[in-house]
């Protein structure tokens, strides 16, 4: 059997699209972790270092801190590649508290919206609004059940 490709910093560093610099810090973080190391001591990197990274550039994108990212990461790795649904869940958590913080950041334009412009944009959002939460509800119910 052959064995997984390894990267180096440099490697990884072109295919993620980031400097070394950074993934050196990752790693410092314990965002990132070498999967084993050369016989010259340099750190070797496998291709779910990559995902890895790639998530966390993601994230950081999605205006995640450092620490909501340690976190999130450290509650992937506890998943074992039977808990598919339980994958999807914390995506749909995580996405969801994309969704709560982009919502704060319109809170100061919605609060200065005309009454007439705020009453047009609410009746435009509620049916939309209501039927992702109803969808939510089924979803919490049926999971309680199980």
């Amino acid at each position: 059997m052959e064995e997984p490709k390894l990267y180096r910093i440099g490697e990884l560093s072109k295919l993620a699209s980031v400097s070394s610099r950074t993934i050196d810090y990752y790693t410092s973080l314990g965002l990132l972790e070498p999967a084993k190391r050369s016989a010259t001591n340099y750190r070797l990197y496998n291709h779910e270092t990559l995902a890895r990274l790639e998530r966390i550039e993601q994230m950081k994108k999605d205006k995640y801190t450092l620490d909501e990212i340690k976190e999130n990461l450290h509650e992937w790795g506890k998943i074992t590649p039977e808990q598919h649904v339980s994958q999807k869940l914390i995506d749909l958590q995580n996405h969801l508290t994309k969704l709560e913080k982009e919502v704060k950041e319109l809170e100061p334009v919605l609060k200065g919206l005309k009454p007439k412009q705020a009453n047009k944009l609410y009746t435009r959002i509620m049916p939309q609004t209501a039927a992702c939460i109803e969808a939510l509800m089924l979803l919490l119910n049926k999971s309680s059940l199980m």
